[in-house]
């Protein structure tokens, strides 16, 4: 097949498909070593008790079409992945709507944010903790 006669499905031709909350989710089960049913059981908002299902995970994770998650279940899925929401919040708004994060943040917390992806993961949990010992908490924690 000639390059112009490319199917449209073809990633290299087609607009850039955003990928940055599946990504996330991907890699923190595969941290956790968690089967999707271990993670799915785990999947659950803690105040107001909304669960993610083990199919919807599958999907997202398989790149298959996905209702974007409201609050509710972005607090299940922070739950199973043991971070804060505020991770998945900024993942998922990439993702599902093309919001940068960093666009709003000032260039100090801009900077900040581009050294932590720098760290490896356990410096970078090391210095998350630091960080909510001296933040107040949310009103949903």
């Amino acid at each position: 097949m000639a390059p112009t006669d490319a199917p449209a499905s073809d990633k290299t031709h087609g607009p850039e498909r955003r990928t940055q909350f599946a990504d996330l989710i991907r890699r923190r089960r595969a941290e956790l070593n968690r089967g999707l049913s271990a993670f799915a059981e785990r999947a659950v908002d803690p105040v107001s008790g909304v669960r993610v299902t083990r199919g919807w995970i599958y999907r997202l994770e398989t790149g298959e079409p996905v209702t974007p998650p409201v609050f509710e279940e972005l607090c299940a899925l922070a739950a199973a992945c043991e971070l804060p929401v505020e991770a998945l919040q900024d993942a998922a708004g990439s993702q599902f709507h093309g919001v940068d994060p960093l666009v709003g943040g000032s260039s100090e917390a801009k900077a900040y944010v581009r050294k932590l992806d720098r760290l490896p993961p356990d410096q970078r949990d090391q210095l998350l903790r630091l960080i909510d010992t001296l933040t107040p908490p949310s009103s949903r924690e």
